[in-house]
């Protein structure tokens, strides 16, 4: 992609830099608020209010903090934009982290970012097979056979 004389920035037709060779994907856009919303929902573990993510066609996540949630205030008062990609731990390589990986829910690991004042969340999604328990047939079999 050959670029007229413009010193390597972004033309205002050209995608984002992460999104065009880096692959990462849009996921949502989360925007603080303090008020109670219609429909939101309670992530008692995070303490957060969500709204918006399941129904927004745009990607629109509305976060109320509850006061006891320990995220940097950035991110209690500044939205941001959140990306999926495919190696969290490469995504973060020379970055500044602002909230290390976590894994809020089974399949995803998150983490955020500053860039230029503005935080930027990575998310990756992973499968998570279930272990299927043994039935109690299985189980004797096992125990019949010398396994355990």
């Amino acid at each position: 992609m050959k670029r007229g004389g413009n010193s390597g920035k972004r033309l205002n037709y050209e995608p984002p830099a992460v999104t065009a060779k880096l692959g990462w994907r849009y996921h949502h856009i989360g925007i603080p608020y303090t008020q109670p919303r219609v429909q939101e929902h309670h992530v008692a573990h995070l303490g957060v209010h969500i709204s918006g993510f399941e129904t927004s066609p745009y990607g629109i996540e509305w976060i109320r903090f509850e006061p006891h949630c320990h995220v940097p205030e950035i991110v209690k008062t500044v939205p941001h934009i959140a990306f999926a990609v495919d190696d969290l731990d490469e995504a973060l390589k020379g970055r500044e982290v602002l909230i290390a990986p976590t894994e809020p829910s089974a399949g995803v690991r998150v983490a955020f970012i500053l860039d230029d004042g503005a935080p930027v969340e990575l998310l990756q999604f992973y499968t998570v097979k279930g272990v299927r328990p043994k039935t109690r047939r299985a189980a004797k079999v096992g125990r019949a056979s010398g396994e355990d």
